[in-house]
């Protein structure tokens, strides 16, 4: 089979082969008309796009750097899978860079990945903004899950669906209550509990703190020995993975959730609805997140300043909450 060109296209629509090639790689420069058209019949030819010749031809790299702290966390992989699913409905690949939860190798990595793209999506760093800002240079970017002065970020807002969840453990007679801090150097840990310290000032409600503890299963575990040493019946797990760490420590110490103690992750990620008990957890729209990720990072590196966005959580309750024991 012939290899479809700009020329196989040219020659079946009546154009000159510089005009497809235009519509490809300068679009504004071409009427809408005619590269409709054009589109049109390559799509109908299964025209495949030189990545090389557009680089050379536009300066684009035609990719978008993904930035990920830690793949192994669950968090991450439908996040990665969302924002691959948007790039390619854009035309564009996605190169990306773990961490392996190493904060000092954060700068590095981005820096590096910077200089082969066309933008960067970060997600939850940790490094400071001045950092940040000095490994991203003048390459576009958009930060997820992080507030960030001066830059474009898509975040998950917890508060309200914390709240939820609290009024929920308050309902089940849950009058001491363990907020289980997450990493210190993560700021959806510092939301997080402020979020949960209002709560429980508003609903008079005792908030012992522990921690901090890694977001990982064995933190959870950690965490699990300071629980079950406290006076709380019901617990807040930084997320998914760590309230999972946390059943299985206090099962290790012969306590049982729901029957002695209940448990709250954040997330809600595949290994919450398959646990046993299934858990009661916030649910963050990760589909959401990376879909909007990449459409803001498009305006960034249109020239544009798209305003931050701020999606929602959902409180979910399931089987890992209850009521608070009577002995």
């Amino acid at each position: 089979m012939t290899k479809v060109t700009i020329y196989s296209i040219a020659d079946a629509l009546g154009v000159s082969g510089s005009t497809v090639s235009r519509a490809f790689t300068r679009p504004d420069q071409v009427r809408d008309d005619v590269r409709a058209r054009i589109l049109a019949k390559a799509d109908e030819l299964g025209y495949q796009p030189n990545r090389s010749a557009r680089r050379l031809a536009t300066g684009r790299t035609g990719a978008i750097g993904l930035y990920i702290p830690d793949i192994t966390n669950p968090f991450f992989p439908p996040l990665v899978r969302a924002i691959q699913q948007a790039a390619a409905d854009n035309d564009a690949s996605v190169i990306m860079v773990d961490a392996e939860e190493s904060t000092s190798a954060e700068a590095a990595l981005i820096r590096r990945l910077a200089g082969q793209v066309d933008g960067v999506i970060v997600a939850s760093p940790r490094g400071t903004p001045a950092r940040l800002r000095d490994a991203l240079g003048s390459t576009p970017a958009i930060v997820v899950n992080r507030e960030m002065m001066h830059t474009t970020t898509v975040i998950c807002d917890n508060s309200a669906a914390l709240a939820q969840a609290g009024d929920h453990l308050r309902d089940l007679n849950h009058e001491t209550v363990a907020l289980l801090h997450g990493p210190s150097a993560s700021w959806a840990a510092r939301q997080r509990a402020s979020a949960i310290r209002k709560w429980a000032a508003s609903a008079e409600v005792e908030l012992i703190e522990l921690g901090p503890f890694e977001a990982s299963y064995e933190g959870g575990r950690e965490g699990a020995a300071a629980f079950a040493d406290s006076p709380a019946t019901a617990a807040f797990a930084f997320d998914d993975l760590t309230a999972c760490g946390v059943v299985a420590g206090l099962a290790e110490r012969g306590l049982s959730v729901p029957r002695d103690r209940s448990i709250v992750g954040c997330d809600d990620v595949l290994l919450a609805r398959v646990l046993t008990p299934k858990l009661s957890t916030v649910s963050a729209p990760i589909g959401r997140l990376g879909a909007a990720a990449v459409d803001l990072l498009g305006e960034v590196m249109a020239g544009k300043q798209p305003a931050s966005l701020r999606i929602q959580g959902d409180f979910t309750p399931r089987q890992s909450s209850g009521p608070a024991p009577t002995t």
